[in-house]
This record gives structure tokens, C-alpha cells and sequence, in this order.
């Protein structure tokens, strides 16, 4: 079980996308694990064979237990290890299926709530079985197909057998009292996955397919508003999520361990709004620039020149980062994730737009990959909401994170005149321990040197 982001200390395995035995390729996607921030797809670390598998789905596993191994050409698999998966309580590990006394398989609810990962994997088995249903493989291989379908996965329900939906669609659905046959999938083939659930209960069942991608301004950190559940009623007793577990675990170890300082600025965008806009004429909608695609390539520029700001504090010493990988704050349904985008000082503004677009939309859709939980500096921005000031909450172990306001027209003082200008406000928490405040300083005024001169952001 690998590591995704500092705090993480059991995953969950949500499914195996290849079987003991099937060879797998260094890269290869094999698995997919739940953490307390997201679902994420595991990749083959070597080429070799599957094998000696260990952890089945629905268990709940430490962080560096054994899984399964990667066997070479000619290699056997060692005896597996006695090492039970933790439940998480001190009950006994969860698995997707149990068997009942009648010998009927049905599904364990502590395997639910997995994301839209391994959508593919998923329709390739439909596709196997609806072939072998139609006749088109042998009796034998029928009965193959029909033996590891009943190891592996629940038998649905007889109305749900026609119905192709994701598992955490089929989990908001049922949270939320929808009947799955009145849905409209928009994802392959007419599966049903999350947004069209979301799409229904917030009274927009009449759109075809997925909700529009683009907002005017202001924007959020990918262009758009996310779109967050209803509020509990009064007085309704709300149960606290993983991922809100998470988020409070992290805030209050952050908030209580390092000693916090802020440091804000006001900044003229006028310029970089003006060339931000022609730029954007020139590209497609995949490549085009958001304000804070433009914050991240400046706060790279900046980053490079004040490295001890892209770094972590642990232990009573700092560690310089070698890569500048600056996390996004994304708002999800069930709270708060920053995922990274990697290599920003070797990426150009167009280059970190697509990179942002990416990162940000397989987020939402809970395809994250391990590396991408981590970062060295982050930038959270609620300009969508129309804030003006955000101070962010540092993320440990990095050492600062950058609070992003909307960017309004202000008067401001040019050449000895008042003039109306596109002003921004920019707030730097900073780690005591790692940085002082001049140190801050100094960052924040380079950055508002970069902003306001676009051509630094080259």
C-alpha cells in the first residue's frame, strides 16, 4: 500500500483491474485504492507477472503492507504473509462480498462509496458477459467467465442488471431516494456516473449530459463553481466523512504545530488581464488561461528565486524541494483536496493550463495518480465566491500557502493620478519555524513585481 500524501495511513482497495497471474507492464494501471481525500488508480511499479495476491477488495490496508508482489520471468511467489488488513475499528476486514447461509453472494456495505475510476475495466466486463450471454464463447469459457464474475462481484439486483451506473453514482442515488431508470447516463456507453446524480438532485435533470464547464468571471481555480450538497435541515445530526476526518485532523495538526504568520499585498492585473485576454483568442478551449493558471506560472517564477519557500518543515529542519510541484485547492462535494501539478519552473502558461484543466478534472472524477498528493506549495482561491481575502491554513509539511481573492476594478494611484485599475488581493501564510516575516515579505513583493510585469512570467 503506497503513500499518498503525509498523513495518509490506511487505503482501501476498491477493485484489482488485473487478476493473480495476468502479466502487467511498469505503468500499468492494476489497482484502485480509497485514502481519506480521494480514489486512486495504482500503477504497475515493474513488468512481470501479478501474483501472490494478498489484499482483497474492500479491505482496509496500512500503509507499506504487502498487497500483492510482481513476479519476474520464472520467479514463484513467496508464501503470503499472515497480515490481516485492519477494518479501522478492530473488527474483522472488510470485504466487498459475503456469502449468506442460502449461498447467495451479495455486497458488503463497508465496500461502497469507490469512484469512477476503472470505468473501462468495468464495461469490459459487461461487454464479456453480455457475449457470453448472446452465445458468441464456448460453454467452457461461459463457465469460466461466470465463475470469476461470481469470486469477484456482487450479484445486482434484477431491476439493475440493464442499468450501467458507477458505483458512488449508484450510492448518491441511493442516499438520495433517485430511481436510476429515470437518469440519463452521460458517461460511456450511457453509464450513469456522478454528475448525473448531482445534475438530478439539484433540479437539473432536464440538461443533457455533463453540467457546463465554463463560468464567467470571477473563477474558481479550473474556471467553475463547484457544486456542493444541500445544507443539513436544523437541528439533523451530521455524521463526519473520511475526507472531512481528514481535513480536520490536517487543519488542527497545522494550525496547533506550526506558528503561522500572514503577510497580504494588493496587485494591479491590468496588464497580465489585458494579455491574458489576447492570448486566450489565440487558443482552444483545452489550452486557454485562467487567473489562477497565471498565479501558478507566477508563483513558480517566484518559488525559483525564494527556494526556501518550496520546502518542507519536519523535524526541526527544513528540506529544500528539487521540483516546484504547487498544489490547487479543489472543492469537492464532501470537502477540500489540493492536488499538484507537477514540474511547474519547466512549464510554460499554456503548458500549465492544460496541466491544471487535467489535474483538476480527475480530481473531481477520483483518478488522481499517488504522486499528485503531493506538492510543495499551495494556492487556494476563492475569487469565484467574490472574496476579496483569503488566509489560507498551511498545509503540513509544506511550508506556506497562497490565499487567492476575485479580481475587481479599484482605484488606484498611477503616475500622481487616480485611475481605475484590476486590482487582486494576494495573502501568504507562512510556517514561523522554516521563514520569518521579512522573509515573506520579500516573496510577496517579488510576486507582485511578476504579476505586474508580464513579461517575467516567460
Amino acid at each position: 500500500m503506497p503513500q499518498m500524501g503525509a498523513d495518509m495511513t490506511e487505503g482501501t482497495l476498491l477493485k484489482w483491474l488485473k487478476n493473480e497471474g495476468d502479466s502487467v507492464e511498469r505503468g500499468e494501471i492494476i489497482a484502485e485504492i480509497e485514502t481519506d481525500k480521494a480514489n486512486v488508480e495504482i500503477e504497475a511499479f515493474a513488468s512481470g507477472t501479478l501474483g501472490g495476491i494478498v489484499a482483497h477488495e474492500g479491505d482496509v490496508v496500512q500503509v507499506g503492507d504487502v498487497m500483492a508482489v510482481i513476479l519476474e520471468e520464472g520467479e514463484k511467489a513467496p508464501p503470503k504473509p499472515k497480515q490481516p488488513a485492519a477494518s479501522g475499528n478492530g473488527a474483522q476486514p472488510a470485504t466487498r462480498k459475503d456469502v449468506t447461509p442460502e449461498g447467495e453472494v451479495r455486497k458488503d456495505e463497508a465496500a461502497t462509496g469507490r469512484g469512477e475510476a476503472g470505468e473501462q475495466a468495468i464495461l469490459d466486463r459487461e461487454r464479456a458477459e453480455e457475449s457470453a450471454e448472446r452465445g458468441q464463447t464456448s460453454p467452457a469459457s461461459r463457465e469460466q467467465q461466470a465463475q470469476a464474475t461470481a469470486q469477484t462481484t456482487p450479484a445486482p439486483a434484477a431491476d439493475e442488471e440493464r442499468i450501467k451506473v458507477s458505483p458512488i453514482a449508484r450510492r448518491m442515488a441511493s442516499e438520495s431516494g433517485v430511481d436510476l431508470a429515470s437518469v440519463h447516463g452521460s458517461g460511456p456507453e450511457g453509464r450513469i456516473v456522478r454528475r448525473d446524480i448531482e445534475a438530478l438532485v439539484s433540479g437539473r435533470a432536464g440538461e443533457p449530459g455533463p453540467r457546463p464547464m465554463v463560468a464567467p468571471e470571477p473563477e474558481a481555480a479550473d474556471g467553475r463553481k463547484p457544486a456542493m450538497p444541500a445544507p443539513p435541515a436544523a437541528g439533523q445530526v451530521v455524521e463526519t466523512t473520511r475526507m472531512r476526518g481528514a481535513i480536520a485532523r490536517r487543519m488542527s495538526q497545522s494550525k496547533q504545530q506550526a506558528p503561522h504568520f500572514y503577510v497580504t499585498v494588493d496587485v494591479d492585473m491590468s496588464a497580465v488581464m489585458e494579455q491574458r485576454s489576447r492570448l486566450n483568442e489565440t487558443l482552444d478551449d483545452d489550452s486557454k488561461v485562467s487567473i489562477n493558471d497565471v498565479i501558478v506560472k507566477a508563483s513558480a517564477v517566484a518559488l525559483k528565486r525564494f527556494a526556501n519557500f518550496n520546502a518542507h518543515y519536519s523535524d526541526d529542519h527544513l528540506v529544500v524541494l528539487p521540483e516546484i510541484n504547487i498544489c490547487v485547492g479543489v472543492a469537492l462535494p464532501d470537502g477540500l483536496i489540493a492536488p499538484s501539478i507537477r514540474n511547474c519552473e519547466q512549464k510554460n502558461l499554456v503548458e500549465i493550463a492544460r496541466a491544471s484543466k487535467d489535474v483538476v478534472g480527475r480530481a473531481r472524477e477520483g483518478r488522481l495518480y499517488p504522486q499528485e498528493f503531493d506538492g510543495s506549495f499551495t494556492i487556494t482561491n476563492l475569487g469565484a465566491y467574490g472574496v476579496e481575502t483569503l488566509i489560507g491554513i498551511i498545509n503540513p509539511p509544506q511550508v506556506a500557502i497562497l490565499g487567492v481573492g476575485l479580481v475587481q476594478a479599484a482605484p488606484v494611484a498611477r503616475d500622481g493620478q487616480v485611475v481605475i485599475a484590476q486590482v487582486m488581493k494576494l495573502a501568504l501564510s507562512a510556517d514561523h519555524r522554516a521563514v520569518d516575516g521579512a522573509n515573506g515579505g520579500e516573496f510577496l513583493a517579488y510576486l507582485k513585481q511578476v504579476l505586474e510585469n508580464p513579461l517575467l512570467l516567460a
